[in-house]
């Protein structure tokens, strides 16, 4: 009969409360990591349990701030690797600089690529994580993948608010993939805005395709970052005829003055996950609910652990 290689959960220091909510699920103590900084800010780690031979899962979103816990992570996939662990899996809820994913003009990065080079080079043997900005970053990684979806723990938070003649909006053509699938479940007509981004961080609405009037609409996105065209999507809306706007979002960057322009907006509500922790702005404003995933990740830890079948989180 084969050993069971025991269990191991660290956290870096960008999400220790889901680490902790998953911890909680899985029935298990979180390992026991130093992390901190010299004077001049570069990062210190020592790993202080015995992982050899052990299943290490580091939690880690590159995100909030993106430069500091990428760093931070590379580090940790270093020290781990060194310390001759069986497995290393790295569980990044949220993939940072997965946005610059190919080219789309003349001498850009495709940042996508050169994070999962660095993440694989570092020691990571596996990638568990939530909503990618595109599912074909999954391809840039040498290594396997794990992508879940949040999508059951958002659709969930909708039908509860009980919203009649539902309409799920796409903010984009991007994401009109994202917003049918969230239609097909709830049974919902679809709506897709019609928008220009004539620079980074800044959006035109120029339409909305489908009908609206008189109906409760949710604008469904993997990322709020600045809100602007959240909110500009919202207003485009009820301009339209919208009897009350929602939102539901995977990741909660939340960068800038997007809280602001929330607290401002004719926005009901806007529900979004745990991918990244919220800022003390963002946990007091009313108008955000945050949704926990940490059952969704630690069931796939606990599945990649015990070597069962992830296939049915992928939903």
């Amino acid at each position: 009969m084969l050993k069971e290689n025991p269990l191991f959960i660290f956290s870096g220091r960008t999400n220790i409360p889901l680490t902790e909510a998953i911890c909680g699920y899985l029935q298990t103590e979180m390992g026991a990591l130093r992390l901190g900084n010299f004077s001049d800010g570069e990062i210190y780690c020592q790993i202080e349990d015995n992982v050899r031979g052990a299943d290490v899962f580091i939690v880690q979103p590159t995100g909030n701030p993106p430069n500091e816990s990428l760093i931070e992570l590379l580090i940790m996939l270093d020290a781990f690797r060194r310390s001759s662990p069986a497995r290393l899996c790295v569980v990044i809820p949220y993939l940072g600089y997965a946005r610059q994913d190919r080219k789309d003009k003349p001498r850009v990065p495709i940042t996508a690529k050169l994070i999962a080079n660095l993440i694989t080079t570092a020691g990571a043997g596996r990638l568990l994580t939530i909503d990618l900005h595109a599912a074909q970053i999954q391809g840039f990684f040498d290594i396997p993948v794990d992508h879940l979806y949040a999508a059951p723990v958002l659709i969930s938070a909708i039908r509860r608010k009980n919203l009649e003649q539902l309409v799920i909006v796409s903010p984009d053509a991007g994401g009109v993939e994202r917003a049918r699938a969230f239609a097909k479940r709830l049974e919902a007509d679809l709506a897709i805005m019609d928008k220009r981004r004539p620079e980074a961080n800044k959006a035109e609405i120029m339409n909305v395709i489908g009908s609206v009037q008189g109906c409760d609409c949710v604008i469904v996105d993997d990322i709020i970052d600045t809100a602007g065209t959240l909110v500009r999507s919202a207003e485009a809306l009820i301009d339209r005829g919208a009897r009350s706007v929602y939102a539901a979002a995977v990741h909660p960057v939340f960068s800038g003055q997007s809280i602001a322009r929330i607290s401002s907006s004719n926005i009901e509500k806007v529900m979004v996950t745990d991918t990244l922790p919220l800022s003390a702005e963002a946990a007091r404003c009313p108008k955000v609910e945050q949704l926990s995933l940490a059952v969704l990740l630690g069931e796939a830890i606990r599945r990649i652990h015990e070597g069962a079948s992830v296939s049915s989180l992928f939903v």
